[in-house]
């Protein structure tokens, strides 16, 4: 759910996914999605969820991919104990945030005297997802907000929004070598392949995500949530799938889904459409389109933001997504491609997939910060 400093986690897949999406059958990009058969019931969905909890879990117990991706496992077993309306859920989650939280804490002790910006990010996310579970620390607090006021916009966020848009010249992570490359450059410094960019909407993805959880959590993290989502109307209109034609619609469909995320706190508050207008009508109009590109990761992420804006479980286009997603879910509890080598493609599209199937106990309809709302062209 989160967007990674820097050289964006997710950005890594979207890119060569992306450019390969004009590419696809034609019979594909065409197609309806397949609605399953059976009648799942409520015991059906909770034995899927937990089964993929279990696997989340499982792969958050490796120490190789908890040093590399603890925070976001942090904030992926707090926000389902947070926000899920089945108590059993929302329990067994939380037991695993906390036995995740203790590790953390072991893994990181203090904040480096020499913390790079992502550090500083990084270590950020995971103290606000351990201080929803309870686990308040103010000492890190201070020294997370010390740390933090040593960076400015483009070190956190690689722009200013002050001063533009999210830009279309930053490479994506080098996929021959995994290296980082300065803004503009166009081949890998440390192997010589050529670079891909990162789509604007994978930067305002990161930087909405990013500000809003400094915001949260009480210290700048480069820029204000209210000054990025001033950014969104100038984002607008989205471009939808088109055939396979538009390269940046994954990127487009997580930022759009993360507009949801960052403004009704991760599934704590519904969100009125007409808040939005612009975001749920492109949420309706691609949901099937994930269905069809059997993209379990998007298909997860449609569904609950659809779900926040109180679309109903028996909605023909939820329940397609639900019935897709627990006919896709693979033996070993996950969804996603089994046979990746990273493990964030294992665990991320279970996370999504997971969201994508619960229910969200909403404490009514509100947003995380109202001044982002009417920033992003909503209601004052």
């Amino acid at each position: 759910m989160r967007g990674a400093m820097k050289f964006s986690r997710r950005q890594m897949l979207l890119g060569p996914l992306a450019l390969g999406l004009a590419g696809l059958p034609g019979a594909l990009v065409a197609a309806k999605p397949q609605r399953a058969s059976a009648a799942y019931t409520g015991q059906d969905r909770r034995r899927a969820i937990e089964r993929g909890l279990r696997f989340i879990h499982a792969t958050a117990r490796v120490p190789a991919n908890f040093a590399l991706y603890g925070d976001d496992y942090l904030w992926c077993f707090t926000t389902i104990a947070n926000t899920s309306a089945d108590p059993a859920l929302s329990a067994l989650a939380r037991r695993m945030g906390l036995e995740r939280a203790a590790a953390w804490r072991r893994l990181h002790p203090k904040v480096p005297s020499d913390a790079a910006a992502e550090d500083v990010a990084s270590l950020a996310y995971a103290a606000h997802a351990t201080n929803l579970l309870g686990l308040a620390d103010a000492r890190r607090h201070a020294d997370l907000q010390r740390a933090a006021a040593g960076f400015e916009a483009n070190d956190f966020l690689d722009f200013d929004p002050a001063h533009e848009l999210p830009p279309a010249d930053l490479p994506a992570t080098c996929v021959r070598c995994s290296s980082g490359n300065d803004r503009g450059v166009t081949q890998c410094a440390t192997c010589g392949g050529a670079l891909e960019m990162r789509s604007p909407y994978a930067v305002l993805m990161d930087a909405l995500t990013t500000t809003y959880v400094g915001d949260r959590y009480g210290i700048r993290l480069g820029a204000s949530f209210p000054q990025v989502a001033g950014l969104i109307p100038r984002m607008r209109p989205y471009r939808g799938f088109e055939g396979g034609a538009n390269a940046e619609f994954l990127a487009t469909a997580y930022a759009v889904t993360h507009v949801v995320y960052t403004l009704n706190d991760y599934g704590s508050w519904r969100l009125k459409p007409e808040w939005l207008p612009q975001e749920f009508a492109f949420l309706k109009a691609n949901l099937e389109t994930s269905i069809a590109l059997e993209d379990a990761e998007s298909l997860g992420e449609f569904v609950d933001t659809l779900k926040a804006f109180g679309v109903a479980d028996d909605d023909p286009l939820i329940r397609a997504g639900i019935d897709y997603l627990m006919a896709s879910q693979n033996r070993d509890g996950s969804w996603g491609h089994v046979e990746s080598e990273d493990i964030y493609e294992r665990y991320h599209p279970t996370w999504t997939a997971i969201d994508g199937l619960r229910d969200f106990a909403f404490k009514g309809e509100r947003v995380s910060f109202p001044a982002a709302l009417q920033a992003a062209g909503g209601p004052e």
